[in-house]
């Protein structure tokens, strides 16, 4: 993982509102820390007992659908699994306590 810093910007145009939260998606994340999103994913998976339910969820297809009209890539609604991470999830996430 790269110890460079990440302009704000490229933060803030990633941010949805969701479940009246400010969330970032997994593969938005993953791009923004240097991983493919299927290591990120994994590594919550195996972590996730420091992944409390209200740091990190996974979408509904009804959500899924919604966003990808607003997100650029449309492969996104071809996904099976959307997992979206809150503001105190990425916190977490960017203070190493995630095992990779």
């Amino acid at each position: 993982m790269s110890k460079d810093v990440i302009p704000t910007y490229r933060i803030a145009e990633r941010i949805l509102y969701l479940r009246e939260q400010k969330t970032i998606l997994d593969r938005d994340l993953a791009r923004l820390y240097g991983l493919q999103t299927r290591v990120l994913n994994q590594a919550v998976k195996r972590n996730s007992d420091r992944f409390p339910s209200d740091f990190a969820f996974i979408l509904s297809r009804t959500e899924v659908e919604r966003i990808s009209q607003t997100v650029t890539s449309s492969a996104l609604k071809f996904s099976k699994q959307v997992r979206v991470f809150t503001e105190q999830g990425v916190t977490t996430r960017s203070r190493g306590r995630c095992d990779e």
